[in-house]
Parts: structure tokens; sequence; C-alpha cells
């Protein structure tokens, strides 16, 4: 392992999430110097103890360059990790331009986010190689006008093949880019579509695949695997699919054949560095669809730091000092929690927030309490944001969240009728 003297500082995009915060932990803990952007003073990431400090980006966008730039001079730093995908594909496209002459993005080539980010052709890929994906439609006005397909199955879901190649336009519309949207029938998918008839592009029509999230991740370098991890998804956010609240590690044995089939697909890609592999897997069956590649860092990265699996540093040593690290084992059975979230769906799925896209979902209010309040007390569970050893990130967190209860409680009592 390369000595603490010997590691070049390194500048984060992103610490604002438990992502971030994680990548932040992992690096720092190992001697490597962070300097860390976030989008506000709540961003976690900023109270780690772990971090060398702490840069806000600037509010015009096209300052970020050059605050990149001051930072490696006056750090030294000679790496640029990121955690969204729209700054990956940003400071790719600068730096191939010449544009962070200081800097290193520790990321595949711009062609390659692209394509990983695109739901279809992914998916097309994934086909060719004998791994199932969803009966997909993708929609143009033309089509919409002359009627839906009748070769449709129902709920369908409606997903944008590459959120951010339309989220100016939808911001342009006053309309935001959804995850994912559930469908029961022609009339409510033709409705759904007809929002976006005026952005001139349409989401992606999927068919729904019962089952809950698995994931596979990989730190990929030359070709070949060097980190691999599996999760698999207990709760999310919202319930019928989104974040991933609380997770497991799965034994590196299990679901081998899938794994090797995640593995060749990102060899297909030409992949460099961490990315998961994400399927809806359907332990009654059996049957895994895949959904989609997150060609990043991931939302459950902090689970597979607790359960013994670097991504961060790993990439760190792979991409930045071209020191490939050996695979290692991890533990099973981990847990983590990623509190605030989970909160949230606890209340909806009490009827107490949102409602639920998923109609077909049924949980036990008793029993949802039961395992909520039960993890506390497991061994083997771990959390997001909070850690013994670097608290103050989650203080901080609660405080934002208190605060804003506190808010939204004096609003609604101003707003009471008076006596």
């Amino acid at each position: 392992m390369p000595t603490a003297k010997s590691l070049p500082p390194v500048i984060v995009l992103g610490v604002d999430t438990p992502i971030g915060l994680t990548v932040v932990r992992e690096l720092g803990q190992r001697g490597v110097e962070v300097h860390g952007l976030a989008h506000g003073a709540r961003g976690i990431g900023l109270y780690s103890r772990w971090l060398h400090r702490g840069y806000m980006y600037p509010k015009q966008r096209s300052e970020l360059l050059d605050l990149l730039n001051d930072i490696a001079r006056e750090s030294g730093a000679e790496f640029l990790m990121t955690v969204s995908m729209i700054d990956a594909i940003a400071v790719r496209a600068a730096a191939d331009a010449g544009r962070l002459p200081h800097l290193r993005p520790l990321l595949p080539s711009r062609d390659r986010l692209e394509l990983v980010n695109d739901k279809l052709a992914v998916c097309r890929i994934a086909a060719s190689l004998g791994i199932e994906t969803p009966d997909t439609w993708e929609p143009t006005e033309r089509e919409l006008d002359e009627g839906i397909p009748e070769r449709l199955t129902y709920p369908c879901i409606l997903k944008w093949r590459d959120p951010e190649l339309v989220h100016e336009s939808l911001a342009r519309h006053g309309l935001s880019v959804l995850k994912a949207e559930y469908a029961y029938g022609p009339a409510e998918l033709k409705a759904a579509l007809e929002r976006y008839r005026a952005v001139g592009a349409f989401p992606l029509v999927q068919s729904f695949c019962p089952g809950a999230g698995l994931g596979q991740m990989f730190l990929m370098h030359g070709g070949r695997a060097l980190l691999r991890f599996q999760h698999r998804r207990l709760a999310e956010w919202p319930p019928e699919g989104g974040v991933s609240t609380v997770c497991e590690s799965v034994d590196a044995g299990e679901h081998g054949e899938l794994m090797a089939k995640s593995e060749a697909l990102l060899r297909r890609l030409d992949w460099e560095g961490p990315a998961m592999v994400e399927y809806r897997y359907d332990e009654a069956t059996g049957r895994a669809v895949l959904m989609e590649i997150n060609g990043r860092f991931w939302g459950s990265l902090p689970l597979a730091y607790h359960a013994g699996v670097p991504f961060a540093w790993g990439t760190y040593c792979a991409l930045g000092l071209g020191r490939p690290i050996d695979e290692v084992p991890y533990r099973s059975g981990i847990r983590c929690r990623y509190m605030i979230p989970e909160t949230r769906r606890l209340l909806t799925v009490l009827g107490l927030g949102q409602p639920i896209q998923n109609r077909s979902l049924r949980f036990s209010a008793t029993q949802e309490v039961l395992t909520y309040l039960a993890d506390f007390l497991r061994p083997n569970v771990r959390y997001y944001v909070f850690s013994l050893r670097d608290p103050r990130p989650f203080f901080v967190d609660i405080g934002y969240v208190i605060s804003l209860a506190v808010r939204s409680l004096a609003k609604a009592t101003r707003l009471l009728p008076s006596s």
C-alpha cells in the first residue's frame, strides 16, 4: 500500500450526500488529503473529520472550472472524483478540452459515460449477452397520435432514456425528471405521455417486473473486475422503487451466473471505474431483469464500505495511481440504513405520507413498525450517515431535519384560524 506521504491530494465533487461522505471517509482514513465541494452548507460531507477542506459550488456553473483549478494549484491535488453523472460528464468534457490542466478526472471516456447513461442502448447490448430486459416501447409523437400499442401490459413504468439529456428541456416547461412513473391502463398512460408533447421528447415505457432490487457492483480496470460486491434491497423510498433505504450485503457465492453476465456487460461497454448493474429479482421464480447501470458511485455505497469493499480507495489506486488493488472478501449479512428516507417510507406505508404509485403493494403496518424498531437492536446493522468515529455529519443532518419540522409546524400554526 502506498504511504500517506506519497498519496496525492484529491478533489471530490458532490460531498452533499451519504455517497460523497463515504468517499471522503474511505479516502481520508487511508491518509489521502481530501478537498470536497458541496452545493450548500448542509452538505454532510463538509463536516466529516476526514475532510481536509470544504468548498461550496459556485453559483454560476461556468465558474466551477476556475475554482477546481485554484484548489489544485493551492493544494497540489492531482485527481478529481465525482458523485453525480452530471458532474462526471461535465468534468470529463472539460478535461478533454484541456480546461483542467492540473487535474486528472478518475473517470471513463465521455462516450462511455454517455453510453452507460442511455438505458435503451444498455438494454440492447445486455440482451445480446443473454441478460433479460424489460419489454420497452420508445414512443414518438406520431405513434402517440396513432394510439397506445395493444401489446403493452399493465402496470407499466415510464422512465427517461437518458435523464441528463432532457433535464433542461423539462425544466423550461415547468416539469421535473421523474425517476419512475406508473400507469395502469392505456388512458392513464396516454395522459401521462401527453404532458411531454410540448417538450418534444417522451420517456420510455417499460413493462413492470416484480421482485426486489438486486445490485451487483464492480470496479473495472483494464477489462477485468478488481472488486466485486452485491446486495439486496430490503426497503426503498418511495416504497414502489427508488432510493435504497435498507439494504443487505449478499454472499459473493450467490447469483454466480448473473454476476458473470454483469461483468461481461461492463467489459462489452469497455467500462473503467466503479459501476452498479441493477436488476429486479423475483425470489419466487429466480427471474432477474436488468433495470439500469449506474456508471458512478451508487446510493448504497455506504453498505459496501461497512461490509469491507473499498470502492473509492480502489478507484483512487487503480485509475489514479495506476496500482490496481487485489480483490478483498467482504462480510455478507451486513445491513445498512438510510434513516431519514427510511422514516419517511415508514410514515408513507402507515398512510401518513404521499400515495404509493404501485397499487399492488401491500404492507403490514405492525410488521413494518416492528422491523423499523428491531433494526436499532440488530448487531449487524450499520448506517449511511451515523458513525461513532465520525459523528458530526449525522448531527448536522438531524439538525437540519428538525429545523425544517419546526418551521413547517410554525407555518401551519400561523395558518390556523383564530378562535
